[in-house]
């Protein structure tokens, strides 16, 4: 008898569906399995039998075929177990035909007939609910992830025999015995800043809080350049904190990051945005993405949020320069033998590094490191990633009179409402076109959203020859100078809005 389940294969963070074709047939007794499967995937085999014999289901001696088609795309990971057991069981007659039809089924089948969580549920209901799909049966942990999807039905599952009960009730019982998940009520996880980060706990260092406040309107690139305990860190773990809410679409985008990373941990709904900050011990593949197996790098986890590369000038260079291009693109293309896959990696880059290795360059009076010390230090960071940095800030050793304030001035609240208001102009200024902030625009539209009047115009060609920027900085300089003037609620960049954005530019005497 012949039987075929649907079910779904990831491809990079989006998805593609699959048919799980069974045929069980007279013959040596035996089960083989093709459709171009990894060792994980033909080690279901050994699972599904075991299961089986387990909860007492005969397995007559049949010569049983699986086919996942389509048979040219590679097929990874453990969810095909369930969609395979229950095409065996149709194929078997342990329920009649047709009563798995129209439901995707993804699951991994421990030996004792439990079925356990997979990665990338999320993705994969998303994708069968564009053509149509309208009823899913899953893991009971990845139950909430899927029930986010509107107008579909996911039925978690904690065992095969709830899943095979469910298939032979009637329509009308089917509720009782796997209810659909209600995404309402499922834990969510905690916003990235955490409790009590608020920028009004930072004391001084105004030129840094100013420099976040545009990068974050912006969203542009930042690195802050201080002496140890200037406040670096606590800046950057404030940023999230002034970030406007992540919309439905984009949440939806981060925790299909989070779902085929294996990073959700129960919780259904990602609401906030994403604070990464690696180690400078971390290798390329971790950071970029890939891996045997390829799972998401941190820089596809920091996506729609913020990734913080602390003492920079520690990471290798190789890795930084690695930067390069998911910088330009907003995406990690990662290539291997059974094909290309693409993530996502639209972050927001904050850096923060001290001037020398001591940390005190260029009070002479406290640094003891010598001329090629500091430039072999401040060169690992190359020319083409300062080019992609928006806005650099210096940061000095606060004065103990700011730390006897009671406030530290302006809160994450009041920041992230000037936020909002200026990302609401960007908003009105980009529709129906390509980009979202200002840091987004390309070189070819910088004419059109960035305008410059005949004197400013004149201003930024001296200055470009004076400062030696290449045509990326220029550009760079143009799009902050487009965001400082949407925080002051301007509708055209003047020139101290330029000025302002020339200051940010990184400072020459450290890479000279």
């Amino acid at each position: 008898m012949y039987s075929t389940i649907l079910s779904g294969a990831l491809l990079g963070v989006n998805a593609c569906l699959v048919q799980v074709e069974v045929d069980a047939a007279s013959g040596l007794p035996a089960m083989s399995m093709v459709g171009s499967l990894s060792g994980e995937v033909r080690e279901s085999r050994e699972r599904v039998w075991a299961a089986m014999k387990n909860m007492g289901l005969e397995i007559p001696p049949k010569h049983i075929t699986v086919n996942l088609s389509p048979a040219d795309l590679k097929k990874e990971g453990t969810a095909y177990d369930l969609p395979i057991v229950v095409g065996m069981l149709e194929a078997l007659g342990y329920f009649p035909a047709g009563k798995a039809r129209d439901i995707l089924f993804l699951g991994e089948l421990g030996l004792n007939g439990e079925i356990r969580q997979v990665r990338g549920v999320l993705p994969i209901v998303r994708e069968a609910a564009k053509i149509g799909v309208r009823e899913f049966i899953v893991p009971k942990e990845n139950a909430g992830e899927g029930a986010v999807i509107p107008d579909v039905k996911v039925r978690g599952a904690a065992t095969m025999g709830e899943v095979l009960g469910f298939l032979m009730a009637d329509a009308a019982e089917r509720g009782a015995i796997l209810p659909a998940q209600d995404a309402a009520g499922w834990p969510t996880a905690e916003g990235a800043e955490g409790p009590g980060y608020d920028f009004a706990e930072v004391k001084g260092q105004e030129m840094a809080k100013r420099a976040a406040k545009i990068a974050a309107a912006g969203f542009h690139n930042l690195l802050m350049i201080g002496t140890p305990g200037a406040g670096k860190s606590m800046i950057a773990k404030r940023i999230p904190g002034i970030l406007p809410p992540l919309t439905l679409e984009e949440s939806l985008e981060v925790t299909s990051v989070y779902s085929v990373a294996g990073n959700l941990d129960g919780k259904s709904l990602l609401t906030k945005r994403p604070f990464q900050a690696p180690h400078h011990t971390i290798s390329m593949p971790a950071l970029m993405g890939g891996g045997v197996v390829p799972r998401p790098g941190v820089i596809s986890l920091a996506h729609r949020g913020v990734l913080f590369l602390d003492e920079l000038a520690e990471f290798p260079r190789v890795v930084l320069d690695g930067l390069r291009q998911p910088l330009e693109d907003r995406r990690i293309q990662i290539a291997r033998v059974g094909g290309n896959l693409i993530y996502p990696s639209d972050f927001m880059l904050v850096c923060a590094m001290n001037p020398c290795p001591c940390g005190f360059y260029p009070d002479r009076g406290r640094c003891r490191c010598t001329e090629p010390q500091i430039r072999r230090y401040t060169g690992k960071i190359s020319g083409p990633i300062l080019d992609r940095i928006d806005l650099c800030t210096e940061l000095q050793a606060v004065d103990v009179s700011s730390l006897h304030r009671e406030s530290g001035g302006e809160t994450s609240a009041q920041i992230r409402s000037q936020v909002e208001r200026a990302r609401k102009m960007q908003e009105e200024r980009f529709q129906g076109t390509e980009y979202r902030f200002n840091g987004d625009v390309k070189a070819a539209d910088i004419d059109r959203f960035c305008p410059l009047e005949k004197e400013d115009r004149r201003f930024m060609e001296e200055t470009y020859a004076k400062m030696g920027l290449s045509a990326r900085s220029y550009h760079r300089v143009r799009k902050v100078a487009r965001t400082i003037a949407d925080l002051a609620g301007e509708d055209r960049i003047h020139r101290e809005h330029l000025l302002e954005a020339v200051l940010f530019r990184p400072a020459q005497e450290y890479w000279k």
